[in-house]
């Protein structure tokens, strides 16, 4: 995906004429931008020129630097964050989700965050959702099972383990 149109032109109906080598953008027949063509499959393209001040400001932010300020939280938010961002095609995908779940802590104390964390992580969600979620409805102060439910029946119809002998 090229991301080569500005922000401002987001929603609207734009021309693009592709050359070897050249993208050219075109609205109501005006250039707006023109880029080096790229033929990676999945690499986006992005002119920071052409992103809104907001998004600008993550430029700087590296994914070793928001695990970084996440550590200091404890390591299940450390490692939550580390594992959200290697769940996007690019780690700069999950900036902003990195950043609300840090964000939650303003909300709720830095030991629920912790826990919220390591409950998102044994069940491998990887998302602010998750996270909000588990916050909002008090998951996080639940014991957490790190052993698999199991079910001890006598009932007739449980045929167990020795029936597929």
């Amino acid at each position: 995906m090229t991301r080569c149109v500005p922000y401002q032109l987001a929603g609207q109906v734009v021309d693009v004429r592709f050359t070897n080598t050249t993208v050219e953008i075109f609205f109501k027949n005006k250039r707006v931008a023109s880029h080096p063509r790229s033929y990676q499959r999945g690499r986006h393209v992005t002119d920071s020129a052409h992103m809104p001040d907001s998004h600008r400001r993550y430029l700087e932010w590296t994914p070793g630097r928001i695990v970084a300020w996440a550590e200091k939280n404890g390591p299940s938010t450390a490692e939550f964050v580390d594992e959200l961002m290697r769940s996007r095609p690019h780690p700069e995908q999950g900036f902003r989700s990195a950043l609300g779940v840090m964000r939650l802590v303003k909300k709720y104390s830095p030991e629920r965050l912790e826990a919220a964390c390591a409950r998102a992580l044994l069940v491998k969600s990887f998302s602010f959702k998750s996270v909000e979620s588990i916050l909002k409805h008090g998951l996080d102060q639940r014991p957490l099972r790190t052993e698999p439910t199991r079910v001890h029946s006598t009932h007739r119809n449980i045929r167990g383990p020795n029936y597929y002998q």
